[in-house]
């Protein structure tokens, strides 16, 4: 700043000496730049308050760029972004924006980060990126500095505000995300302060502790979990953890979770955006909100642009006809003039090459190249072929030589980075270019081939994507003397390709641009013209002298010439910045470069008007550059741009708002010999008008010819003619695309204020890159982020670009820092460029992928941050801020229309009642088989008189082999046995109930029968897990004390257990009923056996838990149980002579009618298969099925899922086994929720070549109020799949799509509805029946509907309508029960058994499941589905809401780098595929989402857990 420079005068005296004696120190580089920039703020600061105020750093905002002249560019440790020239303005506006945020007092939410995770590398082995690293001692004092800064700051820390917005009560416990949660949480603290400092200490423990192993997958320190299973493999995982039955209530208010979602909610609670307009579409339309014009947008009010010409080329008399003709006379007239001098790595010189050297060499390399590779007959090159030249950057002097023997040869060179390994990202893309260009010969020297990576058998490697290439190594010793009469044809320049120079584009792909020898002659004569060259000058190049102005000056324009080149190269930048500033010292050069560099350099004789900026492009070669000034001549202007304007591409200078403003520089006049116009970027090239920003384009004889082998992508950026308003063509001229945005200001000036690559246009307004890139430095990054290293880039999500941003950060920096710093650039960003951040990442340092001089590739960068390959360290979300075409929720529409007049507009249509019915159950003639069936504790013991032999059940274990077999008469021995104890033992009285507590075995079957016989009522329960019984003993105390039962059945070691020291902890024990063990009984026979007085009354009670937490029991009456039973048989052609399999739980539901029921109505054998035996042999199922040769297997999508996962890879094996399951016929999937179509069709897909026929596998399906609705037996068609538009059933609708089609989910046939059962759709709100292919809630009507909820308050009258409910019209006689799940019945084009059109009932979902969020219905499976297909790493996930926030679990199989990977992944495919926001993330292990026996997630569970903190998340983030 130039205040700074007067001050120098009139600064007291000892100030004046010492500040001078600081710019020679700088000339000997052994003092970094920051370092002078620090020591002289030191000095000055007490003088100039201002100057303190604009100290984050004089470079702070930093020369986005310089570009050269004389051809040299300051050094700026990003190597890609040389486009523009900033002031110091920038930084005071974002101070000051962020000061206006400070007002408000931002409180974000820190995510909360598991202690373990991500711990960087030690910091003295992270080599800083391109920057010099902080002085030790600095780095220590920094970190004691952080303690009380820490203090002082309370009032500008997040931690602040979060501690006083919880409550500002004693009850906030410390909000701090750095307490671990295996640490016990502190006492609760008023001050704030105090937390803070826990914080602050909790976070110097990086200066002398381990940091933990983060190889290892499990985490150091671990909280102990408290209310969830520890994942206990396969099934019992999460056995239904119901005891916290209060969902929402049961959680702490200073549970730190809740905090946090509580600050979010106050975060989203700000008015941030101007409301959304009216919802307006029907689904049918896309629903997106259409971006309203804003009225006041600026607008372009000039006249049409007229061409610009450039100053003619003038004309001399010796230029030569060809640029080789200039070498080959230099080379003969002045051999000894000096032509390139390279400096070593530490700044030396390190050899020079003579003009006499560089052409004898070039002649050697051209006629070894044409003569001596290959033979005469068949040489190996070609006038006109394409050779790559792989030379490093430091060894300028091969290059050259290599680039001039190709000329001379007439070969065509295509310089090229060094690949650095097989996987190297740029040199994939490289790839392509030589693939374009049909490469097949690479030169490069010896040293640099000895780098190259190579095979084992020493061979250079075959790189990813690169054609195959021959290495020719072109060190002098190789090389062979032209014979005397050999001389190279030098033709005058034509319209030929001279070289091609390498671009990349902004997708990524590397192509040629191709530079004719009159292209390259006349753009070497117009850059002489215009920078002034003379023959014999010195001029020093720091830049690449492979491609852009490095080459077009460095290389081409200096032997054009004659002038003394000095090259730089990068390595030496980075050692020692000075370096090149010396050499211009020393050769008295020239230099180039912009404000922050003259204010250090003034002082030492440097004049600004040697300033040379330029414009250029790759297609295009030099497009405009400033001539050098005359001494004291008028500085140029510069322009003060309003962002506003410029985000709506119209030029308006800015008066209001400084900190708005944007300052560029002009690049002076266009180049001689050119015209130039300004387009619009896209669409046609219509010309701009004059106060409009546009793409400019040249039409000149020295640029660009085309992208070498792509005819295409030529056509449409060197051969464009623009057209004016009318769309007319303003002439025949063609001209080239340039890819720079920019203007034309007054007196012809150039301006560019970007590339076309950078531009993010986002909600139709355009933001520039880097000057997002400039405003995110000027938020003090030193302590956080590399400055050089930042990438910016959009992704397109929801109908819009979206911004990222991704930073390196430093490996000192504290999670507070990070997080301070990155809500800073949010807020900066916001009000300066008046755009969201949809993403900002922070990486560890050095792991963005680079480009040759130490750039970022952002292609490869946002290609990772796509496919989840980032690993960010730090990463904050800002959906709700910056997506803002959402729709408008939905407004529910009072229902005006009744249900009548719905049910006759159905009629009027055409459209029939949605209801579908079982075949007839029939009537049973013969009078003994209706007393075998009306009770089953007659029927068995019926069957033990006729046939007590008949062997009924067959208990395998894991080895599949028999461990127990019970016949009809051992059975019935059995229960007799047990009723007698119960008798005797129990004291009970007749409807009493009992529980049984057993694991799944022929035990339980006989404890069953045995309580029928006696009288009394069962209650079947799942045994506490040994292993676990903190999680799985509670819920089975409560289903005995809400079921009252007066007496426990088990066997001895579960009552140990029941009565075991662990168990106490858990529950109280010493209040259980009678606990009888039934392991050693005496053989005694009850005096009698009971018979119910009437088939109304209860059999038994099935208690399950639901995946909302729900514990329901319902009531079975012996005529439902008989009448299910003969709806089984029927469907599934049970009888005597047949076996069927079971593999399933037997606590409740279908499962527990085919385990105990089913076998003693229809006297079939049943094989079971306890599940948890699968745990330690997975294949026993699928063996056994083999062995026995069974038709008809029932199994659970647990089990399906076990062999799915874990035999999936080994199904030759089981092969060779002898496995063979051609004999299945039906494999039934017993379930309540909607069919997993996906599961079961890897399933059968797995095993289709073990035999099993893919008809086989189907679904079954009941609910709470009925047990067993649909069951696809042998009679019915295949199950039929439908897919169906995702959108539609947000609206409760269904609206069936072609397979394939977006947004589409496909649903299976949940399994033929059985005999005597009917089933109807209706509207849960008018309860009036709704018409086909309508979604709605299923009621049933049938024979076996359980008899009513068995609660023990008698609340039945809550639950009677779910049991007794009538339509409420068109069929008021009928009684339905009402399943709680949604659905809808379509009529096919299939025959059932009758002949008659089969109707197809699909579950949709449970109604208690459905998340309602913004008036739409959503069901938590296709958000999960939609998330696991989010990263490969994802293994399970799980959705719920709290406070209308959705809140997404994912379990995490990889490593845990990879965890922050998923956050932006997830929040992008949950906004895709279902408009949804994500509130938070939360990364998890796998296993812990709670499972139940079914396999269905415990979402509610898993919510409790959540908010009480007790989930040890590896991440939680939450989207702002």
């Amino acid at each position: 700043s130039s205040e700074t420079q007067q001050t120098l005068s009139w600064t007291p005296n000892p100030v004046s000496v010492s500040a001078a004696k600081l710019p020679p120190l700088l000339s000997f580089g052994d003092i970094t730049q920051k370092g002078y920039e620090k020591k002289r703020a030191k000095l000055l600061a007490s003088y100039i308050p201002l100057f303190a105020a604009l100290t984050p750093s004089p470079e702070a905002p930093g020369p986005s760029t310089s570009t050269p002249t004389r051809n040299h560019r300051s050094h700026r440790s990003g190597g890609a972004r040389d486009e523009r020239y900033r002031s110091d303005i920038h930084t005071e506006a974002v101070q000051a924006a962020l000061a206006k945020h400070k007002e408000e007092k931002m409180a974000l939410p820190m995510p909360t980060k598991r202690r373990s995770a991500f711990v960087q590398s030690p910091i003295e082995n992270c080599t800083p990126p391109d920057t010099s690293s902080a002085s030790e001692d600095e780095g220590s004092l920094r970190r004691k500095a952080a303690l009380s800064a820490a203090l002082a700051q309370s009032l500008q820390s997040p931690e602040y505000w979060i501690s006083r917005s919880v409550q500002s009560s004693s009850t906030s416990s410390s909000a701090s995300s750095t307490l671990s949660h295996g640490e016990p949480k502190s006492q609760p603290q008023p001050q704030p302060a105090v937390s803070l400092l826990a914080d602050v200490l909790a976070h110097t423990r990086m200066e002398n502790s381990v940091p933990p192993d983060v190889t290892s997958s499990t985490p150091q320190e671990r909280g102990t979990r408290v209310d969830l299973p520890p994942p206990v493999k396969g099934m019992s995982r999460g056995q239904s953890r119901s005891s916290m039955l209060d969902t929402a209530d049961g959680v702490p208010v200073s549970s730190r979770v809740s905090t946090k979602i509580q600050q979010l909610l106050n975060t989203l609670k700000r008015p941030k955006r101007p409301p959304l307009s009216e919802f307006f579409l029907d689904d049918s339309e896309e629903i997106v909100e259409v971006p309203q014009l804003d009225p006041n947008t600026p607008k372009p009010e000039g006249r049409q642009i007229i061409p610009v010409k450039g100053e003619p080329l003038g004309v001399v008399s010796n230029w030569p006809p060809a640029l080789q003709a200039a070498l080959a006379r230099w080379g003969a007239t002045q051999a000894k003039s000096p032509a390139l001098t390279a400096l070593d790595i530490t700044g030396k010189p390190l050899y020079t090459l003579t003009y006499g050297k560089l052409w004898s060499r070039s002649l050697k390399l051209a006629y070894t190249l044409l003569n001596k590779l290959g033979t005469k007959a068949e040489p190996v090159l070609q006038p006109g072929d394409r050779v790559a030249l792989v030379y490093p950057n430091s060894d300028p002097g091969m290059f050259w030589i290599a680039f001039y023997g190709c000329l001379l040869a007439e070969v065509i060179p295509v310089p090229i980075e060094v690949p650095l390994s097989r996987q190297d990202a740029g040199s994939q893309q490289i790839g392509f270019l030589l693939g374009s260009c049909g490469v097949s010969l690479a030169l490069t020297s010896e040293v640099c081939l000895k780098g190259l990576p190579k095979t084992q058998n020493g061979e250079i490697i075959q790189f990813k994507g690169w054609p195959r290439m021959k290495w020719v190594v072109t060190d002098t010793k190789y090389l062979t003397k032209p014979s005397k009469d050999w001389q190279p044809h030098i033709p005058t320049a034509n319209t030929d390709t001279a070289y091609i120079e390498y671009k990349t584009s902004k997708e990524g792909t590397v192509m040629g641009v191709a530079v004719s020898k009159i292209s390259m002659l006349t753009h070497c004569q117009a850059l002489t013209q215009a920078c002034n060259y003379s023959e014999g000058e010195n001029l020093v190049n720091v830049l690449d002298c492979k491609k852009d102005m490095g080459l077009w000056h460095g290389v081409l324009t200096s032997v054009m010439n004659r002038i003394h080149t000095i090259a730089v190269p990068y390595a030496v930048m980075k050692a020692c910045p000075m370096s090149w500033v010396q050499r211009v010292h020393i050769h008295k050069g020239s230099v180039s470069s912009c404000d922050a560099f003259l204010n250090v350099f003034q002082p030492l004789g440097l004049k600004p008007e040697v300033f040379c900026p330029c414009a250029t492009s790759p297609e295009a070669l030099t497009v405009a550059i400033r001539r050098p000034g005359a001494r004291g001549a008028p500085l140029p202007a510069r322009a003060i741009l309003s962002m506003g304007g410029l985000s709506h591409g119209v030029i308006r200078v800015n008066t209001e708002d400084k900190n708005s403003a944007l300052t560029v520089q002009d690049v002076g006049h266009i180049m001689p010999g050119a015209l130039m116009c300004i387009v619009k970027p896209d669409g046609p090239p219509q010309l701009c008008k004059t106060d409009e920003i546009g793409e400019i384009v040249i039409n000149s004889r020295a640029g660009g010819t085309l992208y070498y082998g792509l005819p295409g992508v030529t056509k449409t950026t060197f051969e464009v003619i623009p057209v004016n308003q009318a769309g007319a063509p303003i002439g025949e001229v063609p001209f080239t695309r340039t890819g720079l945005l920019g203007f034309v200001g007054p007196g012809s000036l150039v301006f560019v204020v970007g590339k076309n690559e950078g531009l993010l246009t986002v909600s139709g307004r355009r933001h520039n890159a880097d000057d997002l890139v400039a405003t995110a430095l000027a938020v003090e990054p030193v302590k956080t982020v590399y400055r050089g290293r930042i990438a910016v880039f959009s992704v397109t999500v929801f109908y819009d670009e979206r911004i990222v941003i991704v930073a390196e950060q430093r490996p000192d920096a504290s999670e507070e820092d990070s997080f301070q710093w990155m809500s800073r650039v949010l807020q900066a960003i916001d009000s300066i460029h008046q755009v969201g951040l949809y993403c900002l990442a922070l990486v560890p340092a050095n792991t963005l992928p680079k480009t040759p001089l130490g750039g970022i590739q952002i292609y490869e960068t946002k290609q990772n941050f796509l496919d989840g390959n980032l690993h960010p360290c730090n990463i904050l979300m800002c959906p709700h801020t910056c997506v803002t075409n959402m729709p408008k929720p939905r407004q529910k529409q009072p229902v005006d229309v009744g249900p009548a007049s719905m049910l006759v507009g159905n009629l009027v249509a055409g459209k029939r009642i949605a209801q579908a019915i079982g075949r007839e159950l029939g009537t049973v003639e013969d009078q003994d088989l209706i007393r075998k069936h009306q009770f089953l504790s007659e029927a068995l013991q019926w069957r033990a008189q006729t046939d007590p032999d008949h062997v009924l059940y067959v208990l395998l274990n894991a080895k599949g082999v028999p461990v127990c077999t019970a016949t009809c008469a051992q059975l019935h021995k059995r229960a007799e046995k047990i009723t007698a104890t119960l008798m005797e033992r129990g004291g009970l009285n007749t409807g009493d109930n009992v529980v049984l507590l057993y694991p799944p075995g022929i035990d339980l079957i006989a404890a069953f029968y045995g309580c029928l016989y006696a009288g009394v009522i069962p209650v079947t329960v799942r045994p506490p897990h040994p292993q676990n019984l903190a999680a799985t003993l509670p819920t089975v105390r409560m289903i005995i004390d809400v079921s009252k039962a007066a007496c426990i059945l088990t066997t001895q070691p579960l009552m140990r257990i029941l009565r075991s020291r662990e168990a106490a902890a858990s529950v109280n024990v010493k209040t259980w009923p009678t606990i009888i063990d039934t392991d050693d009984l005496p053989r005694k026979r009850p005096p009698q056996i009971y018979k119910p007085p009437t088939a109304e009354m209860l059999a038994y009670l099935d208690f399950s838990v639901s995946t909302t937490g729900m514990l329901t029991g319902v009531k079975m009456s012996h005529a439902a149980v008989s009448t299910l039973c003969r709806s089984i048989k029927l469907q599934c052609e049970l009888y005597s002579s047949r076996q069927i399999a079971i593999c399933l739980d037997p606590y409740c539901g279908l499962g527990f009618v085919l385990w105990c029921l089913s076998s003693v109505y229809s006297g079939h054998q049943s094989i079971l298969i306890p599940p948890m035996e699968l745990e330690s042999s997975l294949a026993v199922w699928l063996s056994t099925l083999s062995q026995y040769k069974i038709r008809d297997t029932f199994c659970s999508y647990s089990v399906m899922e076990l062999c799915t996962k874990g035999l999936g890879t080994q199904t030759e094996i089981l092969k060779t086994r002898g496995l063979n399951l051609s004999c299945v016929r039906s494999c039934v999937v017993i379930a309540e929720e909607r069919p997993r179509l996906a599961l079961s069709q890897s399933f059968s897909k797995l095993f289709k070549d073990l035999g099993l026929s893919p008809r086989a596998v189907s679904t079954a399906f009941g609910s709470r109020v009925n047990l067993a609705i649909c069951l696809q037996g042998t009679a019915g068609p295949d199950p039929s799949t439908v897919y169906v538009d995702m959108k539609s059933l947000r609206h409760d609708r269904v609206r069936l799509v072609e397979r394939g089609a977006p947004q589409s989910i496909p649903l299976m046939e949940s399994g033929t509805i059985l005999p005597g059962v009917r089933v109807i759709i209706v509207n849960p709100e008018t309860k009036g029946p709704l018409g086909d292919s309508h979604l709605g809630e299923i009621w049933v009507n049938s024979p076996h509907n359980a008899s009513g909820y068995y609660t023990i308050y008698g609340e039945e009258s809550l639950q009677a309508d779910h049991f007794n409910t009538k339509l409420s019209f068109g069929d008021p006689q009928t009684l339905w029960a009402r399943t709680g799940y949604l659905g809808f019945i379509k009529r096919t084009e299939l025959l059932d058994a009758s002949g008659d059109r089969h109707d197809a009932l699909f579950v949709v979902g449970s109604l208690d499941e459905t998340l309602e969020l913004r008036g739409l219905r959503y069901h938590p499976i296709d958000i999960e589905t939609s998330v696991s297909r989010a990263h490969r790493s994802i293994a399970e996930s799980a959705v719920f809401t709290w406070t209308n926030l959705l809140v997404v679990v994912a379990e995490l199989s990889g490593s845990e780098q990879e965890a922050l990977d998923l956050v932006p992944l997830v929040t992008n495919v949950v906004l895709e595929e279902h408009h949804l926001i994500v509130g938070v993330v939360v990364i998890v292990d796998p296993g812990v989402i709670p499972i139940n026996s079914r396999g269905e997630k415990q979402r509610m569970h898993l919510r409790d857990s959540f908010l009480a903190d007790q989930l040890d998340p590896i991440y939680v983030a939450y989207n702002m």
